[in-house]
């Protein structure tokens, strides 16, 4: 069925049945393969999209559900001073092993820092509980939100996720 869907700040014409995840939509019919498929069930946080600006688990989250909302992947992340400073962070701290979790991994940190510039060891936890890295990086990826966080601090502008 055709619908209509406003990805990465873009109106896009898809043909979809509603119950299609929104993961299959953004990469076989949009072409944006950014956004990883991972479990299939909401678990392990690589198929992350945002929402509304909010982290949605888009292989579990069917297309009919966005009508009307704003959905952004990981392609449309650099485009936000939130986004472009983990992105620079990453990189400066060589966060990424295999690479796979990171897209998810990302967009789950981003939603995080467009609400809490300054979060804590338990903010950052509960922010990117459900985002699985099976190469354990962990620690480099709370390290990249941390130094994120320190390059965006003082900035008066608003950011978004």
């Amino acid at each position: 069925m055709p619908r209509q869907i406003n990805v990465n700040d873009h109106i896009r014409a898809v043909d979809a049945d509603g119950d299609t995840p929104v993961l299959w939509v953004v990469r076989d019919l949009l072409g944006l393969t950014g956004t990883k498929f991972g479990c299939g069930a909401g678990l392990c946080g690589a198929c992350t999209v945002h929402i509304d600006g909010l982290p949605t688990r888009s292989s579990i989250t069917p297309i009919e559900s966005v009508a009307g909302k704003k959905v952004e992947t990981i392609e449309q992340l650099s485009a936000s001073n939130v986004g472009g400073a983990l992105q620079k962070a990453w990189l400066a701290l060589d966060v990424v092993q295999c690479g796979y979790c990171q897209s998810g991994q990302l967009m789950s940190a981003a939603a995080l820092l467009a609400s809490n510039l300054a979060p804590s060891d338990a903010d950052i936890d509960g922010a990117m509980a459900g985002n699985v890295c099976r190469c354990g990086t962990y620690g480099r990826i709370r390290e990249g939100i941390k130094a994120a966080a320190r390059a965006l601090a003082g900035r008066s502008t608003r950011t978004r996720s």
